[in-house]
């Protein structure tokens, strides 16, 4: 069975917390994607109404507290309400102070678990699962634990069209996904902030396209940034040179602006990479879409086309021109920034 992904994992738990059925009183939620973190924590605050949250709700972070404290607290029986809501962020971090009790104290908690209290431990890391709590945590039908991996680049397109059907209602096309995804980069957090100012400027039931993204792009990202894109893809060395003439006038020759377009460049070329991997070792192009985990064909058919024009003994070369114009662009080097780009596109172009 393949791995699920953080995308589906999240839409798994937010389904258990939102409905509030079965909900177990134990959560573990843990991995680099804070966001998806972040989301389920406000849902399971919600378990407490906000007249009750005085004396039934604690939001407790490790690094200030200690795990009698917690288990205290845990323990407690919630006052004129039907339950109460702990939730711990750097959970691990508790167990530093040693001499206010130890990670292991929550073994005995998690074996019998207070029924009228919620417990929701953050982190980013999972205790060793060699451990006793670590084995506790994992094995107890009590726990429900959630890992949120970092989302890849190649999969926020896909994030983008599940996030604004789900919780904007809309619906937005492919390109669009697409185009945002580019632009905004792997911030989960900036990119819900801006969908959220897309399906603010659209009209109810009018779907989100290109033009919208557009207009909303401004704040975060210049869109020539993406034409440029498309022209390196493409290998068009005459427009790619034209259009980075463009951002650099733009822009004042800004080296902050050319440090911000070789991350965007990293992440095109390391999804390009991916495919152009996989290619290599033989899959056929469904098994790729499948092994990447994208599912909108337009969006994978888009990243699909990018990789076509590119060979996987190429990768070294271009990622060699992409770090080197990033320590030039840092000081490294005696170049200008208008010569950095150009090196660039020409190393890449070829």
């Amino acid at each position: 069975m393949a791995k699920k992904s953080s995308i589906d994992l999240f839409k798994e738990a937010f389904r258990e917390i939102k409905g509030q059925k079965d909900i177990k009183p134990i959560y573990y939620l843990h991995g680099e994607e804070d966001f998806f973190k972040d989301m389920l924590q406000e849902e399971i605050a919600k378990f407490v109404p906000d007249e009750q949250k005085d004396f039934n709700f604690d939001l407790i972070y490790g690094s200030e507290s200690n795990p009698s404290k917690v288990l205290s607290i845990a323990r407690s029986y919630p006052m004129m309400a039907d339950r109460r809501v702990v939730i711990v962020r750097d959970f691990i971090k508790l167990g530093e102070k040693s001499e206010d009790g130890s990670l292991n104290d929550f073994i005995s908690y998690i074996k019998q678990p207070n029924p009228t209290c919620v417990l929701c431990l953050i982190d980013s890391k999972f205790p060793d699962k060699r451990t006793g709590l670590g084995k506790e945590l994992n094995n107890n039908d009590k726990v429900s634990e959630y890992k949120f991996e970092e989302v890849p680049d190649y999969q926020l397109p896909d994030w983008i069209s599940d996030w604004t059907k789900n919780i904007h209602k809309r619906e937005i096309n492919p390109a669009a996904a697409q185009l945002l995804a580019q632009m905004a980069g792997p911030d989960l957090k900036l990119l819900s902030t801006e969908l959220e100012k897309v399906c603010t400027f659209v009209d109810t039931g009018e779907r989100v396209e290109i033009n919208h993204i557009k207009k909303i792009s401004g704040s975060y990202r210049d869109y020539n940034v993406v034409e440029l894109k498309n022209a390196v893809v493409n290998r068009n060395l005459h427009q790619a040179l034209g259009i980075s003439e463009q951002i650099l006038q733009h822009n004042n020759h800004s080296v902050g602006e050319v440090i911000k377009t070789l991350g965007f460049f990293y992440i095109v070329f390391c999804n390009i990479w991916r495919i152009c991997r996989l290619t290599e070792k033989g899959l056929s192009k469904d098994q790729i879409q499948t092994e990447l985990g994208i599912k909108n064909n337009y969006i994978f058919n888009a990243q699909w086309r990018e990789a076509s024009n590119f060979r996987l003994a190429e990768m070294p070369r271009i990622f060699e021109a992409l770090l080197d114009a990033d320590r030039a662009a840092k000081g490294f080097g005696t170049l200008d920034t208008s010569s950095i780009f150009l090196l660039l596109l020409k190393r890449i172009i070829g």
